[in-house]
């Protein structure tokens, strides 16, 4: 059976998105990401979205979500990736692990700085929610 993770940030139109998508490429043999943001933009980014793209990680069913719409799964993790979720992250049931693995807001920056996202997602992120996921 495989572990859930959600991982949430503020928006959920970057960060989240790109963290959600790679783990479901890249570890959706043993895990199954979501994202949702404390206060949801509405929106994925453009450059979010065309960094992943990129990598053959987009879905379609990739889109900004509210808290609620995602409160119902049981997680085995909660991973906060912006400050502002750490701080402001809600009581999950059944007293589910959350940790906080923070990155830089690539919002309104270059498309580079989508591409340094992606590259620390991918090199920080993963095998810690790997490495947390396997205990």
């Amino acid at each position: 059976m495989k572990k859930t993770v959600l991982i949430l940030c503020t928006g959920n139109s970057c960060r989240s998105i790109i963290a959600e998508a790679l783990i479901n490429k890249e570890l959706g043999d043993t895990i199954q990401a979501y994202s949702s943001g404390v206060k949801a933009s509405g929106r994925v980014n453009p450059n979010a979205k065309r960094i992943l793209e990129i990598h053959n990680a987009w879905r379609d069913e990739y889109h900004s979500k509210v808290i609620e719409d995602v409160m119902d799964i049981e997680y085995d993790l909660v991973v906060t990736v912006c400050d502002n979720a750490n701080e402001t992250c809600p009581l999950f049931p059944s007293n589910t692990p959350v940790v906080h693995i923070g990155f830089e807001d690539p919002d309104g920056k270059e498309f580079e700085e989508f591409e340094k996202s992606y590259e620390l997602i991918e090199t920080v992120l993963l095998p810690q929610v790997s490495e947390i996921l396997s205990r």
